[in-house]
């Protein structure tokens, strides 16, 4: 057994009947959606037409959303419905970053992740889907695809039809008759300009609270005027748009009229902040262990601190991530309630695992345990270089954004950590004074640059397989993060320090160079983190 919509094209007329049906089924807060329908207009009046798409959950056979769920949330039926529990959610909103159809939101009542799941208290009894029973056209069809004898399965024997992005690999359940790409590909169109048809292009963020506000107010609400906000405004009057189609759309080609609200950035400051306290904690111990295995002398007094910076990393990161989730009270389920397919909770143990050798190594140094040092310090390096670079890993579960599948990216944080751990024992010098070992850190940091931006021009520059990675690209290079990246990241973060470490080569110059690193890989990490989420998935 195993369920499946078909959603025939040449029968919709848009009613929104199943949307209706949907929120009324399920309670579904104002300003979100299980379903609901895309409309899309092509060509140049008059001679146009109009295309209606119902979005949902695709009940993918290989749900992302499934795999880098940390605490079982989502979880595939045995009858092939993608369904959730929302008592073990901690709202990390790793599903809705993994998810290329955008099919999952926040409920804003609940503050836990929810979606489509084919009405499976309906399906239990023998019934169908609300938003089938009440389509007055008939235009869904849901069913038994491996039943011979059911609707869906013969047309799905005797009819064309299409699934949206097929090249990501997850198998959806969900099929077109009649389907057109210019709908179904959100790159395929840019937001239309105001009209009234079109007034949640705007969107209300995915805790749905501006829509909230305007239900309990009397305030005048322009409808034309909500429908766009002023960067897209500002971007018609200059007849030019990060969207790479966005011509197409001015042509009268295909645009969008009818969407669902944008979600906004899902990963906000809190996972760039994360990011970059993760690389400390990894770099403040792989500094140090570097030195010792090429035969320097480290003090207990340098030890102590590497051990007490790692420390202090890791519980900075601990709580950027815990403020991240949306039910922060529920964190320990990452622990206690594992999914092993998730890159969450790998980097959860191993967060735990390399605090627990840093302590055990400083407790080691500070009380003269008798512990072996170098065996613990080969396997604590082991924990601080998957601590550095874990997090690349989950970025690439998260297949809805193309940019982060970078093969590079784990590259990109482990020199990260190293220019971190660099730079922290820079600026700890100042405090408890130059030791024998710290002439590698200059070397050290001077490859750690010239690796970074190898790495940068790599991510940039090599060939991109879909638009949605190259709008990204063209994003920070060209678009609005072009400032930050040219003139933070890559001029003040990685050429001047490379210039003061080379040509200067003074303390002085080798703490500013210190200082602009660090602020070069905050920006790196905002950049990374936050560009990739502007790319529409519906």
């Amino acid at each position: 057994m195993k369920y499946g919509f078909i959603i025939d094209n040449r029968k919709c007329i848009g009613c929104h009947a199943c949307t209706t049906a949907c929120k009324s089924e399920h309670d579904v807060a104002v300003g979100v959606n299980r379903t609901y329908v895309k409309q899309v207009e092509k060509g140049e009046f008059p001679n146009t037409r109009r295309i209606f798409s119902v979005m949902r959950c695709n009940h993918c056979t290989d749900a992302p959303c499934v795999e880098i769920c940390p605490v079982e949330a989502l979880y595939t039926r045995e009858d092939g419905i993608v369904d959730f529990d929302n008592n073990r959610c901690i709202g990390c909103k790793s599903c809705m970053q993994a998810c290329p159809y955008d099919a999952l939101y926040i409920d804003p009542n609940t503050s836990t992740a929810a979606k489509c799941n084919y009405c499976a208290h309906r399906v239990e009894v023998g019934r169908e889907p609300a938003c089938v029973t009440v389509c007055p056209e008939h235009a869904i069809i849901a069913g038994d695809m491996h039943n011979p004898e059911t609707e869906i399965s013969q047309l799905l024997a005797r009819q064309a039809v299409k699934v949206r992005k097929p090249e990501k690999g997850t198998n959806p359940n969900l099929f077109y008759i009649d389907a057109d790409e210019a709908s179904l590909n959100p790159e395929a169109t840019a937001k239309s300009g105001p009209g009234l048809w079109n007034s949640q292009a705007r969107g209300v963020g995915h805790f749905a609270k501006a829509a909230e506000k305007m239900m309990h107010t009397n305030d005048d609400v322009d409808l034309l005027q909500m429908s766009i906000d002023n960067e897209i405004q500002a971007a018609y009057q200059r007849k030019e748009t990060e969207n790479p189609n966005y011509i197409d759309v001015l042509s009268g080609k295909a645009r969008r009229v009818y969407d669902t609200p944008d979600k906004g950035i899902l990963w906000g400051w809190e996972v760039s902040a994360y990011v970059f306290t993760k690389a400390i904690a990894a770099g403040a111990f792989l500094i140090p262990f570097l030195a010792m295995v090429l035969g320097y002398e480290v003090s207990n007094t340098a030890k102590l601190w590497s051990a007490g910076i790692s420390l202090v990393g890791l519980a900075l990161t601990g709580l950027f991530l815990v403020m991240d989730l949306d039910r922060p009270d529920r964190f320990l389920n990452v622990l206690l309630r594992p999914q092993w397919n998730s890159w969450l909770v790998k980097g959860g143990y191993t967060i735990t695992v390399f605090g627990l050798l840093v302590t055990v190594w400083g407790a080691n140094t500070w009380f003269n345990i008798g512990i072996p040092e170098m065996p613990l310090l080969w396997i604590t390096a082991i924990f601080a270089v998957l601590l550095a670079i874990y997090t690349a890993f989950l970025f690439a579960q998260a297949k809805g954004r193309d940019f982060w599948q970078s093969p590079t990216l784990p590259l990109h944080m482990l020199v990260h950590s190293v220019m971190a751990g660099v730079s922290v024992f820079v600026l700890a010098s100042i405090v408890f004074g130059t030791e024998n070992w710290m002439s590698i850190l200059t070397n050290t940091m001077i490859i750690a640059l010239i690796v970074n931006l190898f790495t940068m021009v790599t991510e940039l520059t090599i060939t991109h397989p879909t638009t949605a990675a190259k709008t990204v690209v063209n994003m920070i290079t060209k678009g609005r993060y072009k400032n930050l990246f040219w003139f933070i990241t890559v001029l003040l973060g990685n050429i001047i320090p490379l210039a003061l470490l080379i040509f200067g080569n003074t303390e002085p110059l080798t703490i500013g160079a210190s200082v602009l690193v660090l602020i070069g890989i905050i920006a790196t990490e905002k950049i990374w983190v936050e560009a990739p989420q502007r790319i529409p998935l519906a």
